[in-house]
Order: structure tokens, then sequence, then C-alpha cells
């Protein structure tokens, strides 16, 4: 054989499926003449029954070749890579139960159960492959995961749903209550906005939890502590989600999250943001938590509302979300963890990469970020005497007055 068939077989039989292989060895074989088989199976590295049944396969393309009753009887196979019954067989015929066996495993009830012989440890694939070699089954861990897909399993994380305590019995329609007035104030042009505190941060080069592409074997080194460094200090990011137009705001802080900065950060929204989004607006809805520099119970937080409606002449209604389900706040899926994932891996070394992260935050469904520095001290521990607060100009709503409230301009 020639050296320049040679390089013809190696270059044409990766591009081509099994079936195809052979007929073209087969071909090549013909072409050739004595001793084709052997020289062809040299070259390609193709075992020689292969090629025959290439050549009895060309043969039944030809029917005037054909010679053999059985030949012609397989002619209906021509349309297959391989002849019926080739190729590995399925792990379930192979070794039976094993389905069965890894289901048991992997159920949920079994974890924690004593008997389960996953109690202690981590349901990953290897894990899994080999608590099934242990009761006698031989499977791969890759193979493991192709068979849980099959089975309907997937990764899972933990999702936060069972309320700690008896749930209020108003939750589920405050629930309806507050998508009922979010359609109100949307449809008449009305400003909705959700509310609520990042969690503080560290400023300095500490490590940020997440991970990001660099260069292999160089990793962004960090401090080896998270104690706050004298002089930074830490950051306390104020979100406002304005719900219709899918924009935020965030103030960070160097103080304290208090209803004092709270309010200051929804009148910076609606200064820089708000009043040129919303010109005719002459109400505002706001979404908050129940608790915290927003609560419901917080009296500085009405007080510092009203200063807000009296200064911009505007009602203020308010909703808060029942105990226990903050994670329903849109500002929190919207705004704040779209922002952690903005910084995932990136130590927060100063104020002004802070605001940077935050401000280049956006997402496929076109989100856009303001984000400005704060840098002044709230005191903490304002108390509210009674007589202060009953001048605050509050009409509560007939249903969970607590949670449902308006605050007019004086």
């Amino acid at each position: 054989m020639d050296d320049k068939t040679v390089t013809r077989i190696k270059k044409v039989m990766p591009l081509l499926n099994e079936r195809q292989t052979r007929l073209y060895l087969a071909a090549e074989a013909l072409s050739i003449g004595r001793g084709c088989i052997t020289a062809v199976s040299n070259a390609s590295g193709m075992d020689r029954n292969t090629i025959s049944r290439g050549i009895r396969e060309l043969e039944l393309l030809h029917p005037e070749l054909c010679r053999q009753a059985e030949v012609q009887e397989n002619r209906l196979n021509l349309d297959r890579i391989r002849k019926t019954g080739g190729g590995r067989k399925p792990i379930e015929v192979t070794q039976p139960g094993i389905y069965e066996e890894l289901e048991k495993i992997v159920n949920p009830e079994s974890f924690g159960n004593p008997e389960s012989p996953l109690r202690w440890t981590t349901k990953s694939l290897r894990n899994l492959s080999n608590e099934l070699a242990d009761i006698g089954y031989k499977v791969s861990h890759n193979k493991v995961g192709e068979m849980l897909e099959s089975l309907g399993y997937s990764l899972q994380l933990n999702q936060k749903m069972y309320q700690v305590g008896e749930p209020h019995p108003d939750r589920d329609a405050q629930f309806s209550h507050i998508n009922e007035t979010c359609t109100e104030f949307l449809q008449t042009g009305n400003p909705v906005i959700s509310v609520d505190c990042k969690k503080k941060e560290n400023i300095g080069n500490f490590k940020n939890s997440g991970a990001e592409y660099s260069p292999k074997g160089f990793p962004t080194k960090v401090l080896d502590h998270d104690s706050p460094l004298p002089g930074l200090g830490k950051a306390a990011p104020y979100g406002v989600y304005d719900i219709g137009s899918n924009e935020g705001f965030v103030s960070v802080g160097i103080s304290s999250d208090t209803a004092e900065f709270a309010v200051a950060t929804i009148r910076s929204w609606w200064v820089s943001m708000g009043k040129e989004q919303y010109p005719e607006a002459s109400k505002l809805y706001i979404n908050a938590d129940g608790g915290g520099s927003n609560g419901s119970r917080n009296k500085l937080w009405k007080v510092e509302l009203q200063k807000f409606a009296n200064e911009f002449g505007i009602e203020v209604t308010v909703s808060h979300f029942p105990p226990g389900t903050s994670k329903w706040n849109k500002i929190e899926h919207r705004l704040l963890s779209q922002i952690s994932k903005n910084w995932r891996g990136k130590p927060l070394t100063s104020i002004e990469v802070i605001i940077s992260l935050i401000a280049s935050t956006t997402t496929e469904k076109g989100l856009k970020v303001k984000c400005l520095f704060d840098d002044k001290i709230y005191e903490k521990g304002i108390k509210v005497e009674d007589d202060e607060l009953a001048k605050v100009n509050i009409v509560r709503n007939s249903f969970c007055g607590n949670w449902n409230y308006t605050i007019l301009p004086q």
C-alpha cells in the first residue's frame, strides 16, 4: 500500500461513524486487490473481521454481487450503524436492580436514617458510586450522575420555607393585599418600591464568597482574618428597588442601619431618580420587611416618613411583610442578590470599589442600578416619645392596620 493511501485513510477515518468507517475501509481494500484486508487493517488499525464485514455490506448494496441467500435476507439492516443487538448493553440489563438500590440511597427520607449507608456523608457522585460498589454493583461516578438525572434528581440548594413558630393567621391574606395594592398603584402611574438593607460588609482586602476566572495558580490573595480594620470599618448598603421600572438605587453608608438612614435613602432615590420617573405621582407605595430599621413597630421609621411626606407633599403608603417572609420582598431577589453575584470573589477594598461594583450590576432583564455614598453618621438608639408619635398623620388600613398604613402630608 502506498503512502498516499495510508495518509488518506488516517485523515478520513476520524470524520466517519462506525458503519461509514467499515464501508470506506472495505472500498479501499477492494481497490487494492490481493492481500487487501491485511494491508488496510495494518494501515488503519481496524480489525480484519470488521473490514470483512464491511466488504459483505458493500456487496449487499449491489444485488448483482449477492450470492448467498442469508446475505439477501439481511438487506433490511443496511440502514443501521451496528447490527441488531450490537453495542454495550444498558446497565439495568447487565446489573439488574441497580436503579432501585440507587434510589433507596438518595431518597430524601433515608438521610438521617440510622439504616441509611449515607447517614453522615454527603451524597456526592463518588460516594454514591462507592456505596453501590459495597453492595455489589460496579458503576462509575459519571454513570451515577446520568442515572440520577434519568430518575428525576438534580442538585438542589436548601430552600427557606418553614417559619419558626406558628405562621400569622393573616399571612396569605397580607400577600394578596400587597399584590392588589401594587397593581392599583402601578395602574394609576404611582411608584411602588421595595426597600431593605443588605448585610454589612467589611471594607478592606477581605475574602468575598464566590470565585471568578483568573490565571491558573494566581488566586487573589486576601487577609487571613475577618476583623474590621481600624479606619475602614463596615459598609451598610441600603437599597430601593423600583418595581415598575426595574431600577435600583443603593445608598452605601458607613454608620448604623437606622430608620433615619433608611428614609434618607428613600429621599435620595426620590430626588435623583423617582421624581423624574414619576413627575405626576401623588402617592408612593413602600413594601418593607416587618423588622429592622424599616420595621412595622419602629416609631422612628414613621416619624421620618412623616418628614418625607411633608417635604415632598406626597402620600406614603406602607405594607410590611409578615414575620419570617422577607424573602418574598422583591428587592431580595431582583436587586440585592444580583449585587452579590456581581461582586462575588472580589475583595471590597474601599468604598469606591463597593460603589463601582453595585452601580455596574445588571441583569438580562435590563436592571439598572445607581449607587451613592452617604457619609453621614446616624445615631443609634434614638427614642421617640409617644407625644411625638401622636403627631404623625397616619391612617391605618382596616385590614391589619399595624402592617398597612398611609402617612399623609401635614
